[in-house]
């Protein structure tokens, strides 16, 4: 991949990390990247490690838990408010990439994180997708 292309994919990424409320979708993305969307979705994954969605989600899921943290929104506040249109969808990722539902993770303390840096925080606190490895029929577990 040419500096150019991870030019042009570093400007649809930050749009994305910008305008992650907004309804963003492949065509609009990759004319952001001056990229056909296929080409864009390929390129976006190859640099990136994941597909365009699956970011553009994983940064929804982030801010979500900043806003359930404060307390003062329903779920479905949150969800609307983070860019979601469903709030199946967003119950299902928050729960896929957090590892507990939007109210559990609501509804829990979450004063303990107060003392450590922001940007400290937003490395740990970043979600990632929870996969788990199930063992081969002829593995020992």
């Amino acid at each position: 991949m040419n500096r150019d292309d991870l030019v042009r994919l570093r400007r649809a990424r930050d749009r994305m990390d910008r305008e992650y409320a907004e309804p963003l979708d492949i065509d609009a993305l990759a004319r952001t990247a001056l990229m056909s969307p296929g080409h864009f979705q390929r390129s976006f994954r190859a640099a990136y490690g994941e597909t365009p969605y699956a970011y553009l989600m994983t940064r929804r899921i982030e801010r979500a838990k900043a806003l359930l943290r404060r307390g003062d929104l329903t779920v479905t506040e949150v969800c609307l408010a983070v860019g979601c249109t469903s709030l199946g969808s967003f119950s299902s990722r928050f729960t896929e990439l957090v590892g507990e539902t939007p109210s559990a993770y609501r509804a829990r303390p979450h004063e303990s994180g107060a003392a450590i840096p922001a940007c400290v925080a937003k490395r740990l606190t970043r979600p990632s997708r929870q996969r788990v490895r199930t063992a081969e029929p002829d593995e020992a577990p």
